[in-house]
């Protein structure tokens, strides 16, 4: 047990201790404590953000994840604020042994959530036990560990000079509020782009305990006796090594990572300002998978299946101006310059990186057929909703929505009743927007609430199945639209997909119908459950 100085009172109580001896001036010791509340502070943000933007790359699910993080910690910062106050005795003590756990415990929750996800597997399904139960664990001690630290400081600024408790609570959360300014601006624009997220979780953990470390030794060290100096210096530099060994070993952990997630054969592996991409394949008579954020978008195996059946049935009729909203591999955009008769396609892609991969991967640009070689294919790198809004009006024959299922990051925008409005408004009078709306057997209503949300968006609508079980709809602004492939000269002829599986897919889509489902919105998204 770590004891306090000899000088201080057995059985006084914390507001009539002593003041602390220390090696500078009041002042100046106020202010080196209000420097380690903001270094805490910003700490303890990034923390919380790691947690909660690893959990929602990892499951996609990021409103969920931040409610659930957010909400455990904010819980458990309270009652560790409760449970701080049996240690105001040994603030000094407490404060540096709370601060060295919340270092080794924050530093290294990024890689072992990460290690959870690529040795198990296990983040599919509503609130699987295992990661989800680890993350749930994390934010408990997280917060418990910060919401112990607001306590102890106030015990700790008040021994260097007594002054009323409104003005010490304005100070220290002062401090505190600006320190989570600091670390919450750090996270995504330094820590985030420069580092990532297993390393930049290491950093913050050694920046935490070596303020908290030099905060109580350098400053209040004249209180503690010597065995408890020489125990909390020994932990500081156990903390620190192990943080410090793990930050020599995170490339390798990341290599072993991704082989447990996509195998061996991994030949790109990019993180880009909007998605890990990676892939695997693509020589030596290996087929080519490409994974965004650890889930497999393409695979050179049946691909076109998929493909066809999204472009081939939104072509059949007036096609000389088609926009691709998503679609940066350049699949869909293969499929369509198979067409005679288009003259111009717009391609608007999120992630410039993807699409500069497809052009110039030699193994992808050959999947997609060298489309971005094409002198009619113009790609503008725009978010599509914010892209839309300033689209020309009737300006496209044919919209096709290659985007990530609507349970994804972006799905309540991507896929909500505004967005259809808009596409509709970017579309000739003639005109047919083609929409992927992921797996459907798990999730039917997801492919019904899209359905749903079209018609609210003043479209007509055609739902069918796909290859792999995936959810089509085809809709126009005039009348229903007709499943049929495009005939005459001209047209090319599909290589997997017929009128016969056209016809069968809509017959399976329609016997899984739900009536009655409410449209999605920016403001009310439905697409959860």
């Amino acid at each position: 047990m770590i004891e306090p100085h000899a000088s201080a009172r057995p059985g006084a109580p914390p507001s009539r201790r002593g003041p602390a001896r220390l090696p500078v001036r009041p002042g100046t010791g106020r202010f080196l404590v209000l420097a380690g509340v903001f270094v805490c502070a910003a700490c303890g943000l990034v923390y919380e953000l790691e947690l909660v933007a690893l959990a929602a790359y990892l499951t996609g699910d990021p409103v969920t994840q931040t409610s659930v993080v957010l909400s455990v910690m904010v819980f458990a910062m309270g009652i560790g604020s409760l449970i701080a106050k049996r240690l105001r005795r040994q603030a000094a003590a407490g404060f540096a042994v709370i601060e060295a756990v919340l270092a080794l415990v924050g530093g290294c929750s990024a890689m072992a959530l990460y290690a959870v996800f690529a040795w198990t597997g296990d983040w599919g399904g509503p609130w699987a036990a295992g990661p989800r139960t680890l993350m749930v664990a994390f934010s408990l001690t997280i917060g418990l560990l910060i919401g112990a630290e607001i306590p102890l400081l106030m015990e700790l600024i008040q021994r260097i000079r007594r002054q009323d408790a409104g003005g010490a609570v304005a100070d220290l959360f002062a401090a505190d509020y600006v320190g989570g300014l600091a670390g919450g601006l750090a996270f995504p624009f330094l820590l985030l782009p420069l580092m990532g997220q297993l390393t930049g979780a290491l950093l913050t953990g050694a920046v935490n305990v070596v303020a908290g470390g030099a905060l109580v030794l350098g400053l209040f060290g004249r209180d503690l006796t010597r065995r408890a100096r020489l125990l909390l210096l020994t932990a500081n530099l156990t903390v620190l090594g192990v943080l410090a060994a793990a930050a020599v070993l995170v490339d390798d952990f990341e290599r072993a990572a991704r082989t447990a997630v996509y195998g061996a054969d991994v030949r790109v592996a990019v993180r880009t300002d909007v998605q890990e991409v990676v892939l695997t394949g693509g020589t030596h008579g290996r087929p080519l998978d490409l994974y965004l954020d650890g889930r497999l978008l393409v695979s050179a195996r049946d691909e076109r299946r998929y493909h066809e059946a999204l472009v081939h049935p939104a072509m059949n009729g007036p096609h000389s101006r088609v926009l691709i909203l998503g679609g940066g591999d350049g699949l869909a955009a293969r499929e369509v310059l198979r067409f005679a008769g288009v003259r111009r396609v717009r391609v608007v892609e999120h992630d410039p990186d993807l699409v500069r991969l497809a052009a110039t991967d030699p193994a992808l640009s050959a999947l997609n057929g060298h489309a971005y070689d094409d002198p009619r294919v113009r790609v503008t790198a725009a978010d599509a909703f914010h892209w839309l809004r300033g689209a020309p009006h009737a300006a496209y024959d044919v919209v096709i929505a290659d985007l990530p299922g609507p349970d994804r990051a972006a799905g309540a925008q991507l896929y909500s009743q505004e967005f259809y409005g808009l596409a509709r408004r970017a579309l000739t009078p003639g005109g047919r927007l083609v929409v992927h709306t992921g797996p459907a057997a798990p999730r039917p209503r997801v492919l019904w609430t899209v359905d749903s949300t079209l018609h609210a968006a003043g479209l007509r609508t055609t739902p069918y199945l796909a290859a792999r079980d995936r959810g089509l709809v085809l809709a126009a602004p005039g009348a229903r639209p007709p499943l049929g492939l495009a005939t005459g000269p001209g047209a090319p002829r599909p290589h997997s997909l017929t009128p016969r599986l056209l016809a069968a897919g809509r017959a399976e889509a329609a016997a899984g119908r739900i009536q009655g489902l409410p449209p999605s919105t920016l403001v009310h998204p439905r697409y959860r459950g």
